[in-house]
């Protein structure tokens, strides 16, 4: 008998496996040629990037309007409704979104299928179905068009599941919707916590907001320098061949610090019999990236811990002298405001961007006494130890729904 590893006390029936089409009341696709309706304001338009890979919550971060003629016949074909499970099937095959209620008046293109249950089935489970690895790496794997990633409806239609019967589905689906719920709101606690940092930023580097000497007395003004007057080192990385094999060190490299911290999966590694030890990065340097695309020129992350890691090529590192404290120092580097000064004063060529030491040295900084800048330092990193545990919060819950989809379907 079909069934999952993991399933409610309550049911025993036997899954049966189905094809979307015998349960589905319409497999379709948008159409072309939408651009024409594009508009500031107006109905949804749903395109592919608002589509997910680990769930089926859509993404409207990134969200389109148009405005139809009301006669249109095309808008009455592809107009969502509550329930429908949208399919990528060009390009990135395989991302999903379920439609809430409420979403209101919503439209597709060419680029993805549509499915719309029957009641005999609850079409929140089959979304969630669809997101499991097991079957989401199966549409990825039904190529329909070669080289060029593609499925048809004729194959969206004839895919297959295994289900139980509908009330179990309903159980499932709400089940998981909790713990999705729960990722939801870890992740709107995230992006709070990130706000408050970037506002408090704002109001501490802008001196808006001052810390207060142990005794009670204002400190003192702050002062204008030069980065190049603060700093002991100011280098290039290493510049021998690196290896994606994990032979040798473990070196830095631009992808090192894309997610402005040290991403030890994104490294590459140096063979050699030299002596490197001048190069194996500290506690307290800070990379930054003066050769990328100009979205990323200027990206700095500080060595919060001894990672057993050697300074790449690409990336300057940074040692600012001893009477600075350095995370205050990062934190000023990682303003928006020096963000956009570093784009400004950057080389740009046609697929990447450059700053070189001299440029960079003649950044004008200003600081207070070391005392406020450990106090600043000190507040900032209390809020990055929250960030930090939320987004393992999320990590985790994600990991353990990663779990019951593997479990609680067959």
């Amino acid at each position: 008998m079909a069934a999952p590893k993991l399933r409610f006390k309550e049911f025993d029936n036997q899954w049966d496996k189905i094809k979307i089409n015998d349960q589905a009341q319409t497999v379709t696709s948008g159409s072309r040629d939408w651009a024409q309706y594009y508009s500031e304001s107006g109905d949804k338009f749903i395109r592919m990037t608002n589509l997910v890979r680990d769930g089926i919550y859509l993404d409207l971060s990134d969200l389109k309007f148009v405005q139809l003629p009301k006669d249109s016949n095309e808008g009455k074909r592809t107009s969502l409704k509550f329930g429908d499970i949208l399919i990528s099937i060009t390009a990135e095959l395989g991302k999903l979104g379920w439609i809430p209620e409420g979403l209101g008046t919503a439209y597709i293109n060419q680029h993805t299928a549509l499915v719309r249950m029957k009641d005999s089935v609850d079409s929140k489970f089959i979304a969630y179905s669809l997101s499991t690895e097991k079957y989401n790496n199966k549409l990825n794997s039904l190529n329909d068009s070669g080289a060029k990633a593609g499925l048809n409806l004729g194959t969206i239609r004839n895919f297959e599941l295994i289900v139980p019967p509908k009330e179990e589905q309903t159980k499932i689906a709400s089940f998981l919707s909790v713990v999705d719920e729960k990722i939801s709101q870890l992740t709107q606690k995230h992006a709070l916590l990130s706000q408050y940092k970037q506002g408090m930023m704002q109001k501490l580097f802008s001196q808006q907001l001052r810390f207060k000497a142990d005794d009670g007395n204002e400190f003192g003004e702050w002062n204008k320098v030069l980065l190049g007057d603060c700093v002991d080192i100011l280098t290039n990385g290493l510049s021998l061949d690196q290896n994606m094999n994990g032979n040798g060190f473990k070196v830095t490299r631009i992808e090192t610090i894309s997610n402005f911290n040290i991403d030890l999966s994104r490294v590459g590694y140096v063979d050699t019999q030299s002596d490197i030890s001048s190069y194996r990065l500290e506690i307290g340097d800070i990379l930054f990236s003066n050769i990328n695309s100009i979205a990323h020129i200027g990206k700095v992350v500080y060595i919060d811990k001894d990672y057993d890691i050697y300074h790449g090529m690409n990336l300057l590192r940074i040692q600012f002298k001893k009477n600075l404290d350095k995370k205050f120092m990062f934190y000023e580097l990682s303003q928006k405001t020096f963000k956009q000064h570093f784009e400004s004063i950057a080389n740009k060529a046609v697929n990447q961007a450059s700053i070189n030491q001299t440029a960079l040295k003649k950044t004008e900084l200003c600081a207070p006494c070391l005392e406020e800048q450990i106090k600043i330092a000190n507040f900032l990193s209390a809020i990055d130890q929250k960030i930090e545990v939320v987004a393992q919060q999320i990590e985790q819950a994600k990991t353990w729904k990663k779990g019951l989809l593997q479990q609680m379907f067959v």
